[in-house]
């Protein structure tokens, strides 16, 4: 199944690849809420139009009726921290302060990334546990995640590889830090 909207594409594929196990993937859609906390399920969260997003969790699509940004400050908040605490927290961490990762929940390793600046409405957040794998698209990349599901970002390969490579890094630094 393929479907557009004004910002991205994206396909849904029918069974999980990549040595998973198969299964169909069944998105339940229109589940709308007002309010949304990331969990260990969440596997993206993309920008919307008229300030809304769209969840991809497990085999459920959400709407909800926040951006983005606000989807991750309410999260980070949830969790006992603010967004500009875990932010201040990732950038100490990793010694830089562009386009950082967010560890959402430490003790579960929720870490999530942007695809651009999280101030911008068309930032994507993407959950560093659930990407299976990358692939150039064109001028885009396509990201295929552990459910089977594959999204097209509109965004540059290397870019995306930046920046999971630096949520790579956040992860090993969290890691050796929990466990010391």
């Amino acid at each position: 199944m393929i479907l557009w909207t004004k910002f991205y594409l994206f396909r849904l594929k029918s069974r999980v690849e990549y040595g998973l196990e198969n299964r169909k993937m069944v998105f339940r859609k229109g589940i709308r809420m007002k309010k949304y906390e990331l969990n260990e399920g969440t596997m993206a969260i993309l920008p919307e139009e008229g300030k809304k997003t769209k969840v991809y969790e497990d085999t459920t699509i959400f709407q909800v009726d926040k951006p983005p940004y606000e989807v991750m400050e309410d999260s980070c908040e949830y969790f006992g921290s603010t967004y500009l605490g875990r932010q201040t927290g990732s950038q100490n961490m990793l010694g830089n302060g562009y386009k950082v990762p967010i560890i959402v929940e430490e003790s579960k390793g929720m870490i999530f990334f942007p695809t651009i600046s999280p101030l911008n409405e068309e930032c994507w957040w993407l959950s560093l546990n659930h990407i299976e794998q990358i692939e150039r698209d064109g001028d885009n990349t396509k990201v295929l995640f552990d459910s089977g599901l594959e999204l097209i970002i509109p965004i540059s390969y290397r870019s995306l590889q930046n920046q999971l490579l630096r949520a790579t890094r956040l992860q090993s630094i969290l890691n050796k830090r929990l466990n010391r």
